[in-house]
Formats: structure tokens, sequence, C-alpha cells
């Protein structure tokens, strides 16, 4: 559930490396999710208080790469990232067109980081923010943006889709960002070890936990009567 952007081709043979971890993950999350979200109740408020958990758990392993007077300003800033996402989320779910609101939501970030990492290892090219994530491209963003689109449109059935999709792809990709540059500046490779052999929770949710607050406002600025896309 996370809008990662692609990296350049690596230096290995195989552009793909990382490809069967990738599926592993995305075949245990998204069903995981997409369940609670049908579900609704208590299903949907357990599974956010249950990511909430982790990602805490793993901001808390986060904070000892941070100097000790810092430290009670980044357990804030943590509470924020993670816990303000979290609200939109459980207030979302709640609202009539809730389930459809968090369904563009999630469709438009995967669709994002599978455009991103098919474009950027395909095509490679420029680097995109290279002081902060030398291995994303600008390419891998373009195509990031495309295809989060492209699956906006289909899940709005129509170009109402377009403009509320490109916010929430760009919004997605800025969060991936934001986290590379995050562990960049702890000195750290992954969030933490809660997935294995893939990092942690806010490796693969950034993406969500930047654009769950931006589709929350879209969904209040339409009133909540109407998708956020109308």
């Amino acid at each position: 559930m996370s809008a990662q952007l692609a990296e350049s081709p690596p230096r290995s043979t195989n552009r793909f490396h990382d490809l069967g971890i990738r599926t592993a993950s995305a075949a245990v999350l998204i069903p995981l999710a997409v369940a609670a979200l049908i579900l609704g109740g208590w299903a949907w408020r357990l599974l956010i208080l249950a990511f909430l958990a982790g990602l805490l758990w793993e901001w808390r392993a986060l904070s000892r790469h941070v100097a000790a007077p810092n430290r009670k300003a980044f357990a804030v800033a943590g509470l924020a990232y993670a816990g303000l996402p979290a609200i939109a989320l459980l207030w979302l779910r709640f609202l009539p067109h809730g389930p459809a609101d968090i369904l563009f939501l999630l469709v438009v970030v995967w669709a994002t980081d599978i455009g991103a990492y098919a474009a950027g290892r395909l095509i490679g090219g420029a680097k995109l923010a290279p002081a902060v994530s030398p291995g994303k491209t600008i390419s891998g963003a373009i195509g990031g943006l495309a295809i989060g689109i492209l699956a906006g449109v289909i899940i709005a059935r129509g170009p109402s889709g377009i403009l509320p999709a490109a916010l929430l792809s760009a919004v997605s990709q800025a969060g991936d960002l934001a986290e590379s540059a995050l562990k960049r500046r702890l000195g750290v490779k992954d969030s933490g070890r809660t997935i294995p052999g893939h990092g942690g929770l806010f490796d693969r949710l950034d993406g969500v936990l930047a654009a769950a607050p931006i589709a929350a406002g879209l969904a209040l600025l339409a009133q909540g009567g109407v998708p956020l896309w109308r």
C-alpha cells in the first residue's frame, strides 16, 4: 500500500532482482487491506490500529538514531506522521462513499508504485533527486504519475478521476521521497524489519501515509455525499 518511486536499473544483470520480494509483500498487504475495507466496522478499525502500532514501533526504533535533545520533537513528529493518515482512513471508511474513496486512494497509490517501478527499471535515465535517493529516476516519476492517473480514470469511470488521481499520485511520490530523505538523514537503509526481506511498514506505506490526508480533504470538499472525484 505504498507509492515507491522506481529506481534506475542497478548494475546487476537483473533489473528486476527485487520483484519477487515486492510481489510477496503486495500479495499479503493488498488482500488484507481490501478484505478489511469490504468488511468495515471492527475489521477496518483493527487493521488501521495494527498498522498504526507497527508504524509507531518502527518510529521508536528510528529515534535511536536521533540526538538525545531532539528525540522528544522526533516522537511528536512521528505521532503526526502516522496518526493523521490513520485518522483520515478511519474517518473516510464511515462516509457514505467512504469505501469507494479509500479504494480510489489505494488503487491510485498502488498503480503509481507499479508504474514508477516498471518505467524506472525499463527506461532508467536521469535521476529525480540524487541527493535524496540516488536510485529514483525522472522516467519512474512520470511513469508512476501516468499509470496512477489511468487507474483513477478507471475507478471513476471517466475523466473526473484525472485531477484527484494526479494529485494523489504526485503526493504519494512526494511521500516516498520524504521518507527516503529521512532515512538518509538518519543513516539507515530501511525503516525497520517488520516485513521480512523488504524493510519496514514505512517503506511500504509511505505513499499511502502522505496521500490519505489529501484524500480525506477531497472527500470533505465533496461534503461526504459523493465520491471524492466528483
